[in-house]
């Protein structure tokens, strides 16, 4: 894998944090302090430092940084809207959050597979992609109390 695509990986998964914690910000203000309110906030709390750690390794590396959401920011803010008003926001919304980080960690392995990862950013993903897993771990015990 070539230094471009190795960039692209850790681009993808900065616009990948940015989308996740917009959708637990729409989350959170449609969940009105009920619910999963303080997942959310947590939620919110890990991708906003993802996002940031990897925006400092990209602007590090020279990589001009785009703060911008991209579409999936708006699919996930409308499938959060509709939920909410069908279904609250309470545990029923776990199963597809759990799929959704687990997709997130997917990400994380297909750039932790490139072979040009400086190291630094080789152990910032692994650190990230252990967040990841241990918020999906939270979730699946909240899910099956």
């Amino acid at each position: 894998m070539d230094q471009d695509a190795t960039i692209d990986h850790v681009k993808s998964l900065h616009t990948a944090a940015i989308d996740a914690r917009n959708g637990y910000e729409e989350a959170l203000q449609d969940a009105e302090g009920h619910g999963m309110s303080s997942l959310f906030r947590d939620m919110i709390a890990l991708h906003t430092k993802n996002a940031d750690e990897l925006a400092a390794a990209l602007h590090q590396a020279g990589v001009p940084v785009n703060d911008s959401a991209s579409f999936m920011s708006t699919v996930h803010r409308t499938v959060i809207s509709i939920r909410s008003l069908f279904g609250g926001l309470g545990q029923s919304v776990l199963p597809g959050l759990i799929d959704g980080e687990s997709r997130n960690i997917s990400h994380y392995d297909r750039a932790l597979a490139a072979t040009t990862l400086p190291a630094a950013t080789r152990t910032l993903l692994i650190t990230q992609r252990g967040r990841l897993a241990a918020a999906i771990s939270k979730m699946q015990a909240e899910k099956a109390a």
